[in-house]
């Protein structure tokens, strides 16, 4: 590794200095990866005029269900659409509850409204920024009947105690794996470790194959209801779910939500491919935390080492921020002033979803009272204050490149943004206008 001292005399680009990053990145942040095979494979599908079939899709389907280590995958026009799959599958209706993290992407939960039932919040832990196992089980009712388990941004969520609660309690796990495709906990690999687990492959995510979803699970009855909801022309003879039969032929979701098959065949491409890349990402993001390795105020959001556990693809990933170590700096000056050094990077993560009004005040359907309690027995809604550890995460963290290969030069221009910030952040102080109201998003991360 090179040395990368700055010294605490450098002038900050902000004002005036030499920016830290002078190498042109060139493909360096450039994904999914497209080469002639993905196209051929697109085209063929073209060419036969096979847009809306299944064959391709099922041939990705086995294919993603053998590298995933699951008996079963079902693919699907969305991930939104496979998380309301799971959901539906693993018994979500009116009146219902599921137990989600408040930090994650609106997807991970707001398809329970369409089923009838509703969400309760649980805290996250600060160094994860996934669902806290500690602050579950209090909140599990006889109404509850899914923990989704966001692995969010990558980092694989403490599945061990969550399955205990789950278990001990009869409730489905269901993993979304948006942001972890291919990541490990504790060397098992995400998606195999809950009831059913459910996934975004669109094209911005770190296996990336178009605006499509997918669905994996060892259980028949899952599979088979998560068939019904959505995918009319599978959901036929072959079903062996008995109390099924009597209502194939047409989807019982009044959905369709099968996975376009320009989507597929560039599934099955990018799937032969993808453990290689994501290694090299693996590599390449791990090289960019070990370089600011003790530098004040920045902090790696990743697992431990040795501990097992690994980010997969490394999507949207984030870093963690500790102001107490830069005199209380904002992390929006912060963010400004590394940007400044020639690395891109935006404050905050998700806004967490408790505090908008659609789970609060909307009503969707006409129900005459927020959706949110529209068909509850008590009143569980959670304003703001109602989950002070969530509430502070977006101004505890912020987003990182997102490299794609192991170039060690580029990347340590890259970190020497943060650690030249980190380490001249006394000169930041004079002028920090502070963090606003409100940090981050409703909506996915921009990626550089």
């Amino acid at each position: 590794m090179q040395t990368m001292a700055t010294g605490e005399s450098e002038v900050l680009a902000l004002f005036g200095g030499p920016k830290a990053v002078q190498s042109n990145p060139g493909d360096m942040f450039d994904w999914p990866i497209v080469t002639k095979e993905d196209e051929e494979a697109i085209l063929d599908v073209l060419h036969r005029r096979a847009m809306s079939g299944s064959d391709i899709t099922q041939l990705f389907e086995k294919e993603f269900a053998v590298w995933q280590g699951t008996q079963y995958a079902l693919g699907f026009s969305s991930g939104t659409a496979a998380l309301q799959a799971a959901m539906y599958a693993c018994g979500v209706g009116v009146g219902d509850e599921i137990i989600c993290p408040s930090l994650t992407y609106w997807a991970s939960c707001l398809q329970a409204y369409s089923l009838g039932g509703t969400v309760v919040f649980a805290e996250v832990d600060p160094q994860t920024l996934c669902i806290d196992p500690a602050d579950i089980e209090h909140r599990i009712t006889d109404r509850t009947k899914a923990i989704v388990a966001v692995h969010y941004l990558g980092y694989p969520a403490d599945m061990d105690p969550i399955l205990e609660i789950a278990r001990k309690h009869g409730v489905k796990v269901i993993e979304d794996v948006s942001h972890a495709q291919g990541g490990l906990y504790k060397g098992r690999k995400v998606g195999t470790l809950g009831d059913v687990a459910a996934m975004s492959l669109m094209s911005g995510k770190s296996l990336a194959i178009g605006e499509a979803g997918i669905l994996a699970t060892n259980d028949l009855e899952i599979y088979e209801r998560a068939l019904s909801l959505g995918h009319y022309e599978r959901f036929g003879s072959n079903i062996q779910t008995e109390y099924l039969k009597p209502h194939v032929g047409l989807p019982l979701g009044g959905y369709k939500y099968r996975m376009h098959q320009m989507s597929s065949a560039m599934g099955r491409v990018q799937l032969r491919h993808y453990d290689e890349r994501m290694t090299e990402i693996q590599k390449a993001m791990n090289y960019f935390w070990d370089c600011l390795e003790g530098v004040p105020g920045v902090k790696a959001h990743r697992p431990p080492k040795g501990s097992g556990s690994t980010m997969g693809g490394w999507y949207a990933a984030h870093g963690l921020y500790c102001p107490e170590e830069l005199g209380g700096l904002s992390v929006t000056r912060f963010c400004q002033a590394v940007s400044a050094e020639g690395c891109g990077i935006s404050p905050g993560a998700n806004k967490p979803l408790h505090s908008h009004a659609l789970f609060n005040e909307t009503d969707v359907y006409g129900h005459g009272k927020p959706t949110r309690i529209a068909n509850s027995n008590r009143d569980l809604r959670q304003p703001v204050g109602s989950l002070p550890v969530t509430e502070q995460i977006p101004s505890r963290c912020y987003s990182i490149p997102w490299f794609k290969h192991y170039r060690p030069q580029i990347i340590e221009e890259y970190a020497l943004a943060f650690r030249k910030v980190a380490e001249n952040y006394e000169r930041l102080l004079e002028d920090d206008p502070g963090n606003p109201e409100s940090l981050g998003g409703w909506h996915f991360f921009r990626h550089r």
